[in-house]
């Protein structure tokens, strides 16, 4: 007889790396061959925008995935229950409530964190308690070994796992259009994120004027959903710098369309220094393509990108340092597709979606079968 889990997960939209993690788990034959499943959108925004923000529509989403959970552990009683718990802010008050409902049923709960701040959140009594309750008898799943530190005050190591995601591999995976082979042709460098101050957007514009400044032939597209950097600030800031004819923007792209910019950029730029990120999903799509990838050591990060390897490491909000290193894969296009020969090779090896599936699979076996120390 097969293990029932009840999962309560984010499911797009909106999309960002919880829900497309969810995506990818809601959508798994093996894990769905594996046990016997129930999914349950956590989700209460429907746009980036409404992330963080209350309103009566959030409120009354709320009330019905409490619905439906109560429900759910009411006819049947799963094994374990899977819960994409946010780590701070209000996302994690409303999660509680979720959290408080498995307990009071007697639930075996496993915690899957996509991001963090439990370190970072205001030191209060409530806060403390709160986190205390929720950690205690319970396991969680860490994307990353880095981010330990964030929980280790009230999560023990041995009720810890960690499982690095994985992506699907693209149907259509071309080499990328190698620069190095056109004469007098600019690098093209690539952002390809949502429009948002932290994820380094501004930073990777004023290291466009650097690079410009040193007249150096390079080109920057930015690909992504406009959120608070709008398409008329980001108009507004590339003339302001003086890079109209090296930085455009493009506005959201998806499939065939997204993949067309993967396939003719020859640098991946993400200078994020967002303080809930915990792994940068689309460092992952860049380096499937044979991108070298330049990003900042932010959450988990380092997990992907090896420094000098496969791509390089910034300090956040470091522009020059932004800027010296772009112009050294910008003036060396052998080293550039050796970085991104190594970057597809740790792809392959660590972050295929296949792994991501088999490694979420054998831990909920795992929690399963012991109980938390």
């Amino acid at each position: 007889m097969k293990s029932s889990i009840l999962f309560v997960l984010h499911i797009p939209p909106p999309v960002h790396g919880a829900a497309m993690a969810g995506t990818f788990i809601h959508n798994s034959a093996l894990i769905n061959n594996e046990f016997d499943t129930k999914y349950i959108n956590l989700s209460t925004s429907t746009h980036l925008k409404e992330s963080g923000k209350g309103s009566f529509k959030k409120l009354g989403a709320l009330l019905r995935i409490q619905y439906r959970v109560i429900s759910a552990l009411l006819r049947k009683n799963y094994d374990l229950c899977y819960l994409t718990l946010n780590a701070s802010g209000p996302g994690f008050y409303k999660d509680m409530l979720i959290v408080a409902i498995c307990k009071l049923f007697g639930k075996k709960i496993i915690y899957h964190f996509h991001n963090k701040g439990v370190e970072t959140s205001e030191k209060t009594r409530l806060n403390d308690t709160l986190y205390k309750y929720a950690f205690n008898n319970t396991f969680s799943i860490l994307i990353s070994k880095f981010l330990y530190s964030d929980i280790k005050h009230y999560a023990k190591e041995s009720n810890v796992f960690v499982c690095a995601y994985g992506i699907p591999e693209s149907t259509i995976v071309e080499e990328p259009v190698a620069t190095a082979n056109v004469p007098d042709s600019p690098c093209r460098l690539l952002f390809l994120s949502n429009m948002m101050q932290e994820k380094g957007v501004y930073i990777l514009m004023e290291a466009c004027q650097i690079l410009k400044e040193r007249g150096l032939p390079f080109e920057c597209n930015f690909v992504g959903a406009w959120s608070d950097v709008s398409e008329e600030s980001f108009k507004n800031k590339v003339k302001q710098l003086g890079i109209e004819d090296r930085v455009f923007g493009h506005g959201p792209k998806y499939n065939s369309d997204k993949l067309a910019f993967f396939n003719n950029s020859d640098v991946f730029v993400f200078p994020t220094y967002y303080h809930y990120e915990t792994f940068g999903l689309v460092n992952l799509e860049a380096m499937q393509h044979g991108i070298p990838v330049v990003s900042c050591p932010e959450g988990g990060i380092p997990d992907i990108v090896v420094d000098g390897k496969t791509g390089y490491l910034v300090p956040q909000k470091d522009v020059n340092a932004l800027a010296d290193k772009l112009e050294i894969l910008i003036l060396n296009p052998e080293l550039r597709k050796a970085m991104g020969r190594e970057a597809k090779a740790r792809f392959e090896q660590y972050f295929r979606l296949e792994t991501f599936e088999t490694n979420i699979r054998d831990i909920l076996k795992t929690a399963i079968a012991k109980n938390p120390s």
